[in-house]
């Protein structure tokens, strides 16, 4: 009998996500990366999923994983590049895998040019505001998306 293979998440950290727990943590909290990202290869594993996680400051390093990258559905937090990169966006465009946007705070609540999204009307959805649990959220919307189509 022919095993299933195992249905694969992306999931991109922006710029500047490495320093969370370092940066401006009455924003972003105390906790780190790697929690998050511990948890989101618990959950992943929890539900037998292939899962790829990858932070990255560089633009193209961004643009490359989405486009070359094979996978089933794709979790990113763009980061600064959510209010700035159109390269991001066509990527995005390009690769046409499902696709959730994450924001840990709330970009609606934040300085005016954060509440401009390049990527959000090209994506499924997108979760802003509620700390690691934005990424847990949208890894559980992953997982009922692969399910059900």
């Amino acid at each position: 009998m022919k095993q299933k293979t195992k249905n694969k998440i992306l999931v991109l950290h922006g710029p500047n996500l490495h320093l969370l727990g370092k940066r401006e943590p009455d924003i972003y909290g105390r906790f780190t990366l790697t929690d998050i990202n511990k948890e989101l290869k618990k959950q992943a594993q929890k539900n037998n999923l292939a899962i790829s996680i990858v932070q990255s400051n560089s633009e193209s390093v961004i643009v490359d994983k989405i486009t070359k990258t094979k996978y089933d559905f794709l979790i990113i937090n763009p980061a600064a590049y959510t209010h700035t990169s159109v390269a991001v966006r066509d990527a995005i465009l390009g690769a046409d895998k499902p696709t959730i946007e994450v924001h840990l705070s709330n970009i609606y609540k934040r300085e005016e040019f954060r509440k401009k999204s390049l990527v959000s009307d090209v994506v499924l959805g997108v979760i802003t505001g509620l700390g690691p649990n934005s990424y847990f959220l949208a890894l559980d919307a992953s997982i009922r998306f692969l399910k059900h189509r």
